[in-house]
């Protein structure tokens, strides 16, 4: 990593730590459109980026992304850091294959990532004031490292996995076909864990917040801000012209319009401009039908399609190519040649020049997609002083109602949509306000500048509550911690146990493994039945004790807590509400656990009819509480602050102990170890594991042994020369059998 990366900002003011993860994201000559993972998502971050770290109170501000080295993409990709201002950076992380992946392929990595990151912090010296997830996979990621830093979390899901599924299942598409292709398990589950993670969601506009999250399960309306993103409105601006009328000559890039003019058979009438990736979604046949069928339109007026970049449509990926090919299709069926104009390239510096190409020109902006869950391109038209003719959903609902520059339409009535585009072009008075109107909305509501000042108002709301960071301490009185160079971490309970002679060989291997390797247990028991049962099986007192489920961290023979673990996961932790939902349940029992255990309420499945850990998640969710739910040999239900689990606290003791994540071995066999099975650290599950660890399989540092309780263990240690050089596996290529880092136990 390049040393640059260690010596950035400053130590005062504000550090937001802001997430993105799939796409390309670069702070120049963006490639917004090249696929359906590169949009206006990365235009938003960057700039949103750029905007906060302009404020005074704002001291760093670090946009972390994944770096991809890939001869298919551009070289800047593969640079570990990018300066975008003096106290902002994107930061580039690797994580999984070096080749460039679909958002969808990205899962099976997305814990690589936390743990790149909680590295890339270390070596900073400082933690971020708050952590900020954009879409679900961020959302997922940005969670984690938010618990383990005991810092609060933002998220802004973006395009929301419930509503998507939902709408193409409408549409006719099959649920196997959508889940292969969209990983909505996957991508669901991660955004209900970032809603009830996060201090505050922010959304775009009212309409996301009242029918998009309100689908979710953890749908909780008093943690939403709606803060709408915001133009540079240095780029955008509307055509040097004058005179009282919309004028007549076309601006903008004088390159770019000969490009556009080649299509055209009398390029001096008004443009209809589209502005959109090749996305079904986008909607742009029925523009092009909208305006095939209406005569009179075509008569006044040409239709600019400004679809992506592209070389070979044959060699897009099958999405964009079904929709150019069926746009070509449909200007062919409809003979529109000579009035539309479809160019194969634009580069962002080109698309400024494009709205004021088409307002110079008398024109109107068109988005009809079917779904928007905001519609930055509006903004940018409005600023442009060009009218707009929307699609009536999501963002576009928000934005017309503030800037008062165009109508909306029905995306799937594209009759209407011809017409309403008609009457914009020729009525010229409305035309003129439009805009006007738009000029003026777009610099009062939609800047960058108000869109950081409303953030910054927010982040400090969510800085006033106490904050507990995982600074280093000093070293509990006798431990071999500061010695050690690596930890072996295990289970007890049909891992550890369950075999003699494995654990006693195990022991053994131990005792001669050196000074350097210190010992861990992580178990479900609590303190005291952790100890009887260590105690029993004349197993060492290890040097550290993970227990009840990941609630209590003690060090050495002294049993030192953690203060700062337990301060950091009393998190909204009321436990009280959770006996009240699930006390009178049908086939669930609480357990009173002697002495109790403060973090952790543990509920015994009783029956067959005890509620499924599916219907106990969304309950919980449905109360807000900010809980983890686990079920572990599928019989205990343990319900624990949302900051808290085995994994967590394994990452938490890496952070602390600057140790880093593969120099720990995890071994384990059931649902609780899941969590801290994933990751950089090195697992390895014994053969006599529970069906809930199946979901681990081809993960590229778990390694499923042949071998039984401890001698699965020795198996992995083995595995990794673990006591040696330690060998750690190389990424794996992305299979279509890799499960998710969210799966029912995680």
């Amino acid at each position: 990593m390049n040393n640059d990366l260690f010596s950035f900002a400053s130590d005062t003011g504000i550090y937001v730590m802001s997430l993105s993860v799939h796409g390309l994201v670069r702070g120049r000559e963006m490639e917004l459109g090249r696929d359906a993972d590169t949009g206006g998502q990365v235009s938003y971050v960057v700039e949103q980026a750029l905007g906060i770290s302009r404020m005074p109170e704002v001291g760093k501000v670090d946009l972390v992304t994944r770096l991809v080295s890939d001869q298919k993409v551009d070289a800047s990709y593969s640079k570990p850091s990018e300066v975008l201002s003096e106290t902002a950076r994107i930061v580039r992380l690797p994580f999984g294959p070096r080749r460039y992946l679909r958002k969808e392929t990205l899962w099976p990595y997305l814990p690589l990532l936390v743990d790149e990151i909680m590295r890339y912090v270390r070596s900073e010296g400082r933690s971020p004031d708050l952590v900020h997830g954009h879409y679900a996979d961020a959302g997922y990621v940005g969670a984690q490292v938010a618990k383990i830093l005991g810092v609060p979390f933002l998220f802004t899901g973006h395009s929301l996995g419930r509503v998507k599924r939902a709408r193409l299942l409408n549409g006719g598409q099959e649920e196997k076909t959508l889940e292969d292709r969209y990983r909505f398990r996957r991508r669901v589950e991660a955004e209900e864990g970032a809603l009830e993670t996060a201090a505050v969601v922010i959304a775009s506009t009212r309409q996301e917040v009242r029918e998009q999250y309100a689908t979710y399960d953890h749908y909780q309306p008093d943690r939403m801000r709606i803060i709408p993103p915001g133009v540079d409105l240095t780029r955008f601006s509307p055509p040097d012209t004058t005179g009282n009328g919309p004028p007549q000559t076309h601006g903008g890039s004088p390159g770019m319009a000969a490009e556009i003019n080649r299509f055209l058979r009398y390029p001096d009438r008004p443009l209809i401009l589209a502005l959109a990736r090749p996305d079904e979604r986008k909607n742009l046949s029925a523009l092009l039908e909208a305006y095939g069928r209406n005569p009179e339109l075509r008569e006044i007026a040409n239709l600019l399609l400004v679809v992506g970049t592209r070389e070979d449509i044959g060699e897009m990926p099958a999405g964009s190519r079904r929709v150019l090919t069926e746009l070509l299709l449909l200007i062919d069926k409809n003979n529109l040649y000579g009035k539309v104009a479809y160019p194969k390239a634009h580069s962002p510096e080109d698309v400024p020049a494009l709205y004021r190409m088409a307002a110079a020109s008398g024109g109107v902006f068109v988005n009809p997609a079917l779904t928007e869950p905001f519609g930055l391109t509006l903004i940018e038209a409005a600023a442009s002083g060009l009218p707009v003719v929307a699609t009536n959903d999501g963002g576009p609902q928000d934005i017309l109602e503030t800037c008062h520059n165009g109508v909306l339409v029905d995306p799937e009535n594209s009759e209407e949509i011809g017409r309403r585009i008609l009457n914009a072009l020729t009525d010229r008075s409305c035309w003129k306000k439009w805009a006007r109107n738009g000029i003026r909305g777009a610099h009062e509501n939609f800047s960058w500048e108000s869109h950081a000042r409303r953030y910054l108002d927010l982040a400090r709301e969510v800085l006033t509550g106490n904050r507990y960071p995982a600074t280093a301490t000093p070293s509990p009185r006798g431990s071999r911690l500061p010695h050690v160079d690596r930890i072996l971490v295990t289970d007890i309970d049909n891992t550890l146990t369950g075999n003699a002679e494995a654990r006693a060989a195990f022991l053994d291997a131990l005792r001669d493994a050196g000074v350097n390797v210190g010992f861990a247990v992580a178990t479900g028991r609590s303190l005291p039945r952790a100890l009887e049962a260590l105690d029993e099986r004349r197993v060492p007192r290890p040097d550290i004790l993970i227990c009840a489920t990941g609630t209590a961290i003690h060090y050495g023979d002294r049993l030192t807590p953690d203060r700062s673990w337990a301060h950091q996961i009393d998190y909204h932790w009321h436990p009280e509400k959770v006996r009240e939902l699930l006390m009178d349940r049908e086939g669930l029992t609480l357990l009173e656990e002697d002495p109790p255990t403060p973090f952790r309420l543990r509920f015994r499945r009783a029956c067959a009819d005890a509620p499924s850990i599916q219907w106990i998640r969304r309950a919980l969710r449905g109360e807000g509480l900010r809980v983890t739910a686990t079920l572990d040999h599928e019989r205990d239900l343990d319900i624990t602050p949302v900051r808290a689990s085995p994994g967590l606290a394994i990452r938490f003791l890496s952070y602390k102990w600057d140790l880093p994540p593969e120099r720990f071995l995890v071994a384990g066999d059931s649902g609780n170890d899941a969590d801290m099975l994933a990751g950089e650290t090195l697992g390895v599950v014994v053969q006599n594991h529970t069906a809930e660890l199946r979901a681990l399989k081809n993960r590229p540092r778990v390694y499923f042994s042949d071998k039984s309780h401890a001698w699965g263990i020795l198996d992995g240690i083995e595995y990794y020369d673990f006591f040696g050089f330690i060998r750690i596996p190389e990424p794996t290529e992305p299979t279509e059998e890799i499960d998710v880092a969210c799966t029912d136990a995680a």
